[in-house]
């Protein structure tokens, strides 16, 4: 157990900076994340408190789907938006290109390994995920609640001024591939975990 919660806390902390590189980029975010820029830009709020926010109010949602939350679900609302506060608050705001790229890259990377280390100690998935995957319980097809919801609210972030862009595409097509074989390489065993083709592992990405 305590290799599994420094597992879960450092892919937490990972995934918390990951998010700030991508927003540091500049170049689009994640469907989630384009939703946390939106707000926060509407409301003045900081971004990762925001992150945190919708991360609660979205675990909310899973009390009628009746999908029980882990200690990592918990930890993930609290610990995700605070890195990636203080990670922006460290970043310097660049401008050309030549940075804003490996930045956009670095960050995606990161996210998959991130998301390996977290979901892999099996302590309970972040909230996004857990919507998901209790929609597909009550025979909802992963693929599309996935879709439907990701769309859904990144046209929401979009409307609300969040970046959307190249790098929200490239995230969505690079994030499965780079996330599934991570899973595979930092699951604990007895959590029993393993990455399915149809994204259900994934991280609360596009």
């Amino acid at each position: 157990m305590p290799a599994r919660s420094l597992r879960l806390l450092s892919g937490l902390v990972l995934f918390g900076v990951s998010v700030a590189l991508l927003v540091a980029a500049d170049l689009g975010l994640p469907s989630w994340d384009a939703l946390h820029q939106g707000v926060a830009r509407a409301t003045g709020l900081p971004f990762g408190w925001v992150v945190n926010l919708v991360g609660a109010l979205v675990l909310l949602a899973w009390i009628p789907l009746r999908v029980r939350p882990g200690v990592g679900t918990l930890c993930n609302i609290l610990v995700v938006g605070l890195a990636a506060d203080a990670t922006l608050a460290l970043l310097p705001d660049p401008r050309a290109l030549a940075v804003r790229i490996p930045l956009l890259l670095a960050g995606i990377g990161l996210n998959a390994v991130a998301t390996g280390l977290y979901l892999g100690a099996g302590l309970g998935p972040g909230p996004r995920d857990g919507l998901m995957t209790g929609l597909a319980r009550r025979g909802i097809s992963i693929r599309v609640a996935r879709t439907v919801i990701e769309v859904g609210v990144l046209a929401v972030g979009w409307l609300l001024g969040g970046t959307v862009g190249v790098g929200t595409l490239l995230f969505a097509a690079a994030i499965g591939p780079l996330t599934q074989p991570a899973i595979r390489r930092f699951a604990a065993p007895a959590a029993g975990l393993t990455a399915s083709p149809d994204g259900a592992r994934t991280p609360y990405t596009p």
